[in-house]
């Protein structure tokens, strides 16, 4: 397949911002999008987390830097070592703060393990349910950036031990079920997944992240019928759903239904801007003449 079809069929793992929002992923490995996390993946943005101990790290760091992450400038690298000054010397009063900042400043220069080690600092500094589910969150979206499998591991990990402490202050708290669910897909245990999106849906049937996890988990193990399944399933309560009808379209076509296919894909086409995303559309177009 061509990279900008493999672009659809995006590892289910990063979610919150990441996952359900329309793909902006440019494949760098077939097996890494099909069939497990062993090689690089970038994002819109062209970097992926990876941090080092050269710009910040704290996280899992396996002691390899990312090759595609972009550096920090100078400048960059003289406000992050400040802001760390400034945590390291605040008082107890102050450290969430300071912490907080440090989050700002690691999310704009793309470093989402770092935030996430920070957000943890601050959940264990004041341990409520908001502050654990805002570690789970930023955990899980480095989770979705990681490189190689042992920092996804550890991610994933963080990510589980985040959410289930919000959890067990909430349990209705179903986005992070689902996305704690996502964690689990590269795992030994990859059906504990499959379980927890289930859970969310006795829950709450019509759960949009839920339904939409588990049509790419679908489409990722080649099930395109299931896929498109649980895409109709959106549809039907979220009629523009722009994300849901891309990928029926895709769906639609993988599962041969090329008429139908071609429909979706031409009416996401009139509404998307994404040059990545309708490059692959193209593709699928010219595949279903």
């Amino acid at each position: 397949m061509k990279k900008s079809i493999l672009l659809v069929l995006v590892l289910a793992t990063a979610l919150t911002a990441g996952l359900y929002s329309l793909p902006k992923v440019v494949v760098q490995n077939e097996n890494k999008q099909l069939g497990g996390r062993s090689s690089a993946q970038t994002s819109g943005s062209g970097m992926v987390t990876g941090d080092s101990t050269s710009t910040g790290g704290h996280v899992g760091d396996t002691g390899n830097a990312d090759l595609h992450q972009e550096p920090v400038t100078p400048e960059q690298q003289r406000r992050m070592e400040t802001l760390q000054r400034q945590y390291a010397s605040a008082p107890a009063a102050g450290k969430s703060a300071a912490a907080s900042e440090l989050i700002t400043f690691f999310r704009s220069v793309s470093r989402y393990d770092s935030a996430a080690h920070y957000a943890e600092e601050i959940a264990k500094l004041e341990p409520t349910e908001q502050n654990w589910l805002r570690s789970g969150d930023q955990y899980f979206e480095a989770y979705g950036f990681a490189v190689d499998e042992q920092k996804a591991a550890y991610l994933g990990e963080k990510t589980r031990a985040a959410y289930q402490k919000a959890l067990d202050k909430n349990p209705n708290l179903l986005a992070a079920k689902a996305n704690m669910a996502m964690t689990y897909v590269s795992t030994q245990n990859p059906m504990q997944g499959i379980t927890l999106l289930r859970e969310v849906l006795q829950q709450d049937p019509t759960n949009e992240l839920a339904l939409f996890n588990l049509g790419l988990l679908s489409m990722r193990s080649g099930q395109h019928t299931r896929a498109i399944d649980r895409f109709r399933q959106i549809l039907v309560t979220s009629p523009g759903n722009r994300k849901a009808q891309f990928y029926l379209g895709i769906s639609l076509a993988e599962a041969g239904q090329k008429e139908e296919a071609r429909k979706v894909l031409a009416q996401v086409k009139t509404q998307e801007k994404d040059p990545q995303i309708l490059a692959a559309i193209r593709e699928y177009e010219e595949r279903l003449k």
